[in-house]
This record gives structure tokens, sequence and C-alpha cells, in this order.
């Protein structure tokens, strides 16, 4: 399999994952906003980012973190993808 390949299986791979880890987040908080990003930074494969709505406790924002981040160690463990995942408070404007 050339180069080309590989790199293709892996970004369709990636893509995969973080369509998975998005609809993760979006099962654990239905109203977060939850966006995916595939910017490479250093050893980094993608990133997602769950922006919870306003008046979540702090203890609800830490188990929605934990539970994203538990998925995307497994997701690592599996097929050597690293995917930063990081939960914020609203953005109120």
């Amino acid at each position: 399999m050339g180069r080309r390949r590989r790199a293709k299986d892996r970004r369709a791979l990636l893509d995969t994952k973080l369509t998975e880890l998005m609809l993760f987040a979006k099962e654990l908080c239905p109203s977060a906003v939850v966006e995916v990003s595939t910017i490479q930074y250093e050893d980094e494969d993608g990133h997602v980012h769950v922006f919870t709505p306003p008046g979540l406790s702090e203890e609800e924002e830490d188990r929605i973190e934990m539970a994203v981040a538990d998925r995307a160690g497994k997701i690592f463990d599996e097929t050597g993808l690293y995917v930063l995942c990081a939960v914020f408070d609203p953005v109120v404007a």
C-alpha cells in the first residue's frame, strides 16, 4: 500500500473517530455545542471542544470532560490517533 493510500485511510479513520467523539459528547449533554477540528499541532491528530450550556454545574462539566477524554484515550489505544478533548464554559454574548 502506498504512502498516499495510508494517509487517505488514516484521514478517513480520523474523521470517523472525531464524529464518534462528537456524537458521544452530544449524548452526554444534548444542549452542548460541540466543535471538532483536524488542525494538527505537534503530535495531535485532532481536537474536540465541548461548550456547555449556561448553568451547568462544575461537577457536570468535569463528568462530561472525563467521559469524553476517556473515550479519546480508548481511541488512541485502538488506533494511535491522538485527539485532545476539552470542555469549556459557555460563551455569553
